[in-house]
């Protein structure tokens, strides 16, 4: 079974897997007459295949116990996928980088601290929901449309937190 203890979720140490979604350390602007901060472009979408469309859903998590036994790691291969959570709920992240099957020396675990997202690059293998303490509730931007957006990859994993 592959051991790993989660660090903390960093844009630095998360780049190879994808995009950490953060206002906090990002640049914005002023819209709605000076009202409004827009952090601007915070993720990068991506969609590919036959009719791709973006979705934007709500997705309403059960809480997971440490130590996390996962038995598999799932991609998108047509798509990115991010997730954000909507009241500062903190998860955690197992992802491996893209290909066809999954590394088991590249598989890194983190845990956000409530307030950051995750935007999972197209093809970057990574674990189930797993929110901590409480129900989670998230919003979701991923791919729809024609064709197969789904695999797994069967491995045995032990998600431990600092």
């Amino acid at each position: 079974m592959l051991e790993l203890r989660a660090e903390p979720l960093t844009p630095e140490a998360f780049a190879a897997f994808g995009d950490v979604i953060d206002s906090r350390s990002s640049d914005h602007f002023m819209i709605n007459s000076g009202r409004t901060r827009r952090h601007h472009d915070l993720a990068k979408v991506e969609v590919a295949g036959e009719s791709p469309r973006v979705l934007i859903s709500i997705f309403v998590s059960q809480p997971v116990e440490a130590p996390l036994e996962l038995t598999f790691l799932e991609r998108h291969p047509l798509g990115s996928q991010a997730f954000m959570p909507l009241h500062e709920e903190q998860f955690l992240v197992v992802v491996a980088p893209p290909g066809d099957t999954v590394d088991p020396a590249a598989v890194r675990a983190f845990i956000t601290d409530g307030r950051q997202g995750v935007n999972y690059a197209k093809g970057t293998w990574h674990a189930i929901q797993s929110v901590l303490e409480r129900e989670g509730e998230f919003l979701v931007v991923d791919r729809g449309g024609a064709g197969h957006n789904c695999d797994e990859y069967p491995l045995n994993i032990r998600v431990t937190l600092e």
